[in-house]
């Protein structure tokens, strides 16, 4: 049995004891069905002859039976967020369900929410172990130091959690509907700037704008050298069928429809060999390192490879100043625009698009941002687990075309209507990161005696259950000696 011993808290004395002291550990409980299984099992049934599959960190999907009946504390075995302190590792789960061997089932014997938000308070870097995928074992699970307050205590500080986290949910969500409507507005702008509409009193005032034949001949030309300065032999260029370019919108004269690829130098992915890792070198990008929200990179959290490694690398897999990454697999449709010089080298799921001298990088890398590409990424993505985009499906991308000089007056446009935007973006994802280092002050504060006021801390004191931490967790244990002596008659 742990020792326990009682906590000089601020307002009174709380006990300090182990995870085992204050809960049920039910493993046995839980069992794993692989995925094909289970797709065999809820064949044919509607979801109201199913119950719920968790893992880790939630629901994973489906099973026809239960394991499970009432309410529990589900905490991540492995494959959990255990070192990053703004995401939760337990969950509740109520009614008949199925939990798999992903995750640790737990029932409090005094309060299933404070359980709860105990565990997505603390700090599990000392009882976690392996490296590229963490374990919380049984036994670091049962010697978790636990904090126990008096049970009318643990009922004020979740009914205060949960207060206070309502309101900052409700804060939470005005944000992400302020996100939500500056992404509707930013499409908008995207939408008319590539359907022409932003430039077309720009348009009426030139005179001797080049066609968008004479420009896709220029290109061809140009890819055609590039491709001979290579020692390569560039592939025929077919042209959009008639039937194609019906079945797309409408854009103003003297643009054009083509191939993406039509209209860039080079369209290839990533090394398609896991790289050896070294302790410093040329960063290594994957699709995690990529920011979807900033459309950027996040070297911070790269890996390095030997500079060896990066040299034997054909130069349309070494990222230049103005190439464009675009993502290819699972959070695919991103793309990033490379508008610095430093050596790194990416991995199969991501793209690169090499622009032609006369498609501007800026002006590509807002067209990918569209709908209208992000639709036909959509379409042609294949897979299960996974969905990814092929380089050739890529590659034949159906985008429109217009002048260089019309291209420098898009962007123009739409940085003009953007600025803001980005700006406002910008100061909503801090806000929203604040209100998670927010959530996490709230925990730290509840399990440190000092969430309540003196005065919510004596009303518990004169609830009809209120006793101290220490005969709490006395009774329980004589009321668990109890249960195993009637188990053995």
């Amino acid at each position: 049995m742990e020792e326990v011993y009682a906590v000089n808290m601020e307002n009174q004395s709380w006990l300090n004891c182990s995870l085992c002291d204050v809960a049920q550990i039910l493993d046995n409980y839980r069992k794993p069905i692989n995925a094909t299984e289970r797709s065999d099992r809820i064949l044919g049934k509607i979801i109201s002859e199913l119950y719920p599959y968790y893992g880790a960190t939630g629901q994973v999907g489906y099973i026809d039976d239960f394991l499970t009946e009432g309410e529990y504390v589900i905490l991540g075995e492995d494959g959990a967020p255990f070192l990053d302190h703004r995401k939760n590792k337990a969950y509740l789960i109520t009614g008949r369900s199925w939990v798999n061997n992903h995750a640790h089932i737990l029932k409090s014997y005094f309060s299933d929410k404070y359980l709860l938000y105990y565990l997505n308070s603390i700090d599990y870097s000392d009882y976690v172990s392996g490296t590229t995928r963490l374990k919380l074992t049984q036994g670091a699970l049962k010697n978790i130091p636990f904090l126990l307050p008096p049970l009318p205590e643990q009922r004020a500080i979740v009914d205060k959690i949960e207060q206070l986290f309502s309101e900052l949910d409700n804060g939470i969500a005005c944000l992400k509907k302020a996100q939500y409507q500056l992404k509707i507005y930013r499409q908008a702008v995207l939408m008319q700037a590539f359907e022409g509409e932003l430039t077309k009193s720009w348009r009426e005032q030139q005179a001797n704008l080049p066609s968008a034949q004479d420009l896709l001949d220029t290109i061809k030309a140009e890819r055609e050298q590039a491709a001979k300065n290579q020692g390569k032999k560039l592939k025929p260029v077919i042209p959009l069928t008639q039937a194609e370019l019906d079945d797309l919108p409408e854009i103003p004269e003297g643009w054009g429809w083509d191939f993406l690829e039509n209209i860039t130098f080079e369209i290839t992915d990533g090394d398609h060999q896991p790289p050896p890792k070294a302790i410093k070198g040329v960063p290594f990008i994957t699709i995690s390192n990529i920011d979807k929200a900033g459309n950027t990179i996040e070297f911070s959290s790269s890996f390095f490879v030997s500079d060896e490694y990066y040299c034997s690398l054909k130069n349309n897999r070494k990222p230049k100043k103005n190439d464009i990454l675009y993502t290819v697999t699972g959070s695919f449709g991103i793309p990033v625009l490379i508008d610095f010089d430093k050596p790194f080298c990416f991995q199969r799921h991501i793209g690169l698009i090499r622009p032609s001298y006369h498609a501007a990088p800026k002006w590509l890398f807002y067209l990918l941002q569209t709908n209208h590409v992000y639709i036909q990424a959509q379409n042609a993505a294949t897979g299960t687990a996974q969905k990814t985009v092929a380089m050739n499906s890529l590659r034949r991308f159906f985008v429109p075309f217009c002048s260089p000089q019309e291209q420098a007056q898009i962007v123009q446009e739409i940085e003009t209507r953007l600025s803001v935007c980005d700006n406002m973006e910008a100061t909503i994802r801090e806000s929203l990161e604040k209100a998670e280092a927010l959530r996490q002050s709230i925990l730290k504060k509840a399990f440190e005696g000092k969430l309540l006021s003196e005065e919510e801390l004596t009303a518990t004191r004169n609830d009809p259950d209120w006793e101290p931490a220490e005969k709490l967790l006395e009774r329980i244990r004589a009321e668990k000696n109890q249960s195993k002596k009637q188990a053995l008659t």
